[in-house]
């Protein structure tokens, strides 16, 4: 049976970005610039890491390979329709958690 996208959560910063990174159908190279990018240099992914994560999510089904007939060298990635749904749900954990605490932080420094 599969499992259920709440049985992903919580991710980790690299997997959430990975996630993130495949908004649109990328190769490793260009998801390791893109997760780069995104986290304003907060997450740098080696190849191994990467690949060993994408190896992980491909076998989850979270995402899968495809095959762009231009460039039959690179392996290239995308969501699934689950893939979709966690890093939704990732998402709306991620903001749950800042708005909850976001007030009692700011009274915290105020201290």
């Amino acid at each position: 049976m599969a499992k259920q996208p709440e049985a992903f959560l919580p991710l980790s910063q690299a997997t959430y970005y990975i996630l993130l990174s495949l908004r649109e159908v990328r190769h490793g190279y260009g998801i390791m610039q893109d997760v780069e990018e995104v986290s304003k240099g907060e997450v740098n992914l080696g190849p191994g890491t990467l690949y060993g994560a994408l190896s992980k999510l491909e076998k989850q089904a979270v995402i899968q390979k495809i095959y762009v007939q231009e460039d039959e060298r690179r392996k290239y990635y995308e969501l699934t329709k689950l893939g979709k749904k966690v890093l939704q749900l990732e998402y709306n954990r991620l903001k749950s958690v800042v708005e909850n605490s976001g007030e009692l932080i700011k009274e915290m420094e105020e201290k």
